[in-house]
């Protein structure tokens, strides 16, 4: 299974969403069986870490994400991974007219994908202060333990090989 997180900018939320994600598996029986990577709609900050308020909130939490660097959504992404995880219904938008017709069904709200009731949108903490750095991380940390629960599902099913 190979799972790409999606933001606007590849420098908030979906890097945090990539270290959550990759944490969380790394403590399951999943672990090294997951391929999970980030991107952002836009281009604007390729090549740039993730902004210095998210590398902290991650550090809160045990995650180390200092090494991501943003990369803009592309075309091939769509063939390389089984699902395109979005923060909210813009990067949606943004991701399906990017993506070929046979695709469009791959690129999903996250958190309801993910089975998360009560919210389908991670807000983008980049105007907000520390406090919305881990209102966003909550979200994606959950989103990211209702996935391993979802795809350890799936493994017993066979669906994902050994």
């Amino acid at each position: 299974m190979k799972l790409l997180v999606i933001c606007l900018g590849n420098i908030c939320r979906s890097p945090m969403g990539e270290g959550a994600l990759r944490a969380r598996l790394a403590a399951s029986p999943l672990a090294g069986r997951v391929e999970v990577d980030s991107a952002g709609t836009s281009g604007w900050h390729r090549g740039q870490a993730p902004d210095p308020r998210a590398i902290a909130c991650a550090a809160r939490h045990g995650v180390d994400i200092a090494g991501l660097r943003a990369r803009p959504l592309q075309h091939k992404d769509f063939r390389h991974f089984d699902y395109i995880l979005c923060a909210d219904a813009r990067n949606l938008d943004d991701a399906r007219v990017l993506a070929p017709p046979d695709a469009h069904d791959r690129a999903v709200l996250w958190l309801p994908w993910a089975g998360i009731a009560g919210t389908s949108e991670v807000p983008d903490p980049w105007y907000g202060d520390e406090a919305d750095f881990e209102h966003s991380w909550a979200l994606l940390d959950a989103a990211a333990q209702a996935t391993v629960r979802r795809l350890a599902d799936t493994v017993e099913s066979g669906i994902i090989g050994p």
